[in-house]
Formats: C-alpha cells, structure tokens, sequence
C-alpha cells in the first residue's frame, strides 16, 4: 500500500485510542486496589475490635472507668492496625433501661463499645501544573460489642 492510501489514514488510530484507554484503566486499577485494601483493613479491623474490647474494654488497666476504658481499648486498636492508613475511634455509652424501672435488668453495668475506623483512598490528592484533584470521600467502617464492664466474661 502506498502511504495515502489505507495505512495512510489510520496510521495513528491505535495511539488514539491508547491515549483515551490508559487513563481509564489507570482508574479502575487504582479503585480495585483501594478496595482491596480496604477489605483487608475491616477484617483486620474487625477481629483485633472485638479482641481489644473484650480484654481492654471490660477491665482497663490502671484507672477503672469508662474514659480509661476507651483509651485502652483504642490504643490496643492502633497497635494492632499497625502503619495502616486508617484513623481509629472508640467510644462507649452506658445502656439503660429507658428510666421507667418497670423492666427487670439483667445487669445495670452495660455498656456498648462502638469502634470505627476511616479509611483514606490512595493517592489523596494529585497536583499537576494547573490541575487539583482530591479524593471526593472517605470509606469508614464500624463495630459494635455490648459487654458487662464489671463481670470479665459476659459479652451481649
């Protein structure tokens, strides 16, 4: 063939056409791994949760309230994550039985450990000559565990 004929008109389709997909595919590889991860990070997250609240949350260390208790069990978290890009949060409330004392209770010392955690997408922020862009979301998992703060053992 000559070079205005066929192969004259599409010698540059194929570089086209890479120039649309590589991006694209860029994308979708950065989103697949993002969510492994992620998927990683909550099943890490969820074993080492119920772990720390059980040995932490039920009877802290030092001082025996529900502040101390929260603290120990989110440093006992943060050690297990590890250097994982995650924030931790802990928190815990006190169950009740509504006020109305109409109810029998099964034990008045109930208190509800809330864990979560926030996962940031890699990469946060990308910044070209004349371009920003910022990771629109952040993914965020939670857990909760209901246990008996003052009988080691009794989980709800």
């Amino acid at each position: 063939m000559s070079a205005n004929g066929a192969w004259g008109a599409r010698s540059g389709q194929m570089v086209v056409e890479l120039a649309v997909l590589v991006p694209v595919v860029l994308v979708v590889a950065l989103v697949g791994v993002n969510l492994m991860e992620f998927m990683a990070l909550c099943a890490r997250f969820d074993r080492a949760c119920l772990d720390a609240v059980v040995s932490h949350g039920v009877s802290p260390a030092g001082e025996q309230s529900q502040v101390g208790a929260v603290d120990e069990v989110r440093e006992a978290l943060v050690l297990a994550m590890g250097a994982s890009p995650c924030v931790v949060r802990v928190s815990a409330e006190r169950l009740d039985d509504g006020g109305g004392g109409a109810s029998f209770e099964i034990s008045p010392f109930l208190t509800r450990f809330t864990c979560s955690m926030t996962f940031a997408p890699w990469p946060r922020e990308l910044r070209l000559p004349g371009v920003s862009l910022e990771a629109p979301a952040v993914l965020s998992h939670s857990r909760e565990l209901v246990v008996d703060r003052f009988r080691p053992g009794v989980v709800f």
